[in-house]
């Protein structure tokens, strides 16, 4: 995955990549068919090589078509499948749809660990690693959001209306129970839980100005902070797997064992003061960052600005100190 943006040039432009020849074997009649079908398609939009990380590149638009119709085909013929096979007696239904999206995830969680197996060990320039490589798997994961639409429409809304969504009943029924009483209605304890959906959204930044675009900016953030058996969009699904397997990593604190961790830090007066707290990689990357001296000021902002729009993005919680010192320093820059 290229995370070179070039300077003084053109971004590079790939021709869309074309669909497979059409003599290929129906990409809708198994997983596996389905899947040899749509890895070109996601490798091209991935981890193309390109000197422009914001942008992933196209696929030829007969391809994109063929894949929405393999999809749905899919999805059509599997749900046939499920309602002719009898079940056992209290056996659950499995959703249609449930392997590919199973098998999405493992794709964005083996794209993102290459990301980090190419992480550089010095901390001094992994910012500038991460960064664009980031823009780059973003950009990706939006496009793929947009190819495998029909995933969303079909299999994740589903999963939402059966409440297996990022926010479930359980999660808010404890604090909503302490403000129902008997006497509610229906109509208003659903009001109650929609207030409730409401706070943890706003927490991400939402704000009722009657767009809809703050919703969905917010709710994308909320799915991607969400835990790995929650279903999620296809865009929210890339971008949890890239918190999973580089964030979280990067912003993980070094356990300090054994003496060292009792040692004091001499101070005037004979007073002493507990050792600092270590840091994890990133938030060394950023205080090296913001610390070092001369150098381009305003890619020095860039940086910051991808980067926390980066971590708000993969669900890093507003509270988490890194986040809070990077809002510190753009709203002051």
């Amino acid at each position: 995955m290229s995370s070179s943006k070039g300077k003084g040039k053109e971004p590079a432009i790939l021709p869309p990549l074309p669909g497979p020849s059409s003599g290929s074997a129906n990409p809708a009649a198994s997983l596996s068919a389905l899947w040899a079908y749509l890895l070109p398609a996601l490798n091209h939009i991935v981890k193309s090589p390109t000197n422009n990380s914001d942008k992933a590149p196209a696929i030829d638009i007969g391809f994109y078509a063929g894949i929405h119709t393999a999809c749905y085909n899919y999805f059509t013929s599997q749900s046939e499948n499920k309602s002719s096979t009898p079940r056992a007696a209290g056996e659950p239904a499995i959703t249609s749809g449930t392997d590919l999206y199973q098998q999405l995830d493992k794709y964005f969680m083996e794209a993102a660990r290459e990301v980090m197996l190419g992480a550089p060990q010095d901390d001094s320039t992994l910012i500038h690693y991460i960064v664009p490589c980031f823009n780059r798997f973003s950009a990706g994961a939006m496009s793929i959001n947009r190819l495998l639409n029909y995933v969303n429409r079909h299999y994740v809304k589903r999963a939402i209306d059966e409440d297996k969504g990022w926010l479930r009943l359980n999660d808010v029924l404890e604090s909503v129970a302490k403000t129902i009483t008997a006497d509610d209605s229906r109509e208003k304890i659903s009001g109650r839980l929609k207030e409730k959906r409401t706070d943890e959204l706003k927490k991400w930044g939402y704000k009722i100005d009657g767009s809809g675009a703050s919703m969905a900016s917010a709710e994308a953030c909320a799915e991607a902070a969400s835990p790995p058996d929650r279903i999620v969009s296809v865009s929210s699904l890339a971008h949890r797997r890239f918190r999973l397997e580089v964030f979280d990593p990067l912003l993980a604190v070094p356990v300090v064992k054994g003496k060292k961790a009792k040692n004091k830090i001499p101070k005037a007066a004979g007073k002493s003061t507990p050792a600092p707290i270590p840091k994890g990689r990133l938030a060394r990357a950023v205080k090296e960052l913001l610390e070092s001296k001369g150098g381009d000021e305003e890619e020095r902002t860039r940086l910051i600005t991808d980067l926390a729009a980066g971590l708000r993005l993969v669900g890093v919680r507003p509270d988490h100190p890194l986040r809070k010192r990077l809002d510190k320093f753009l709203a002051s820059a």
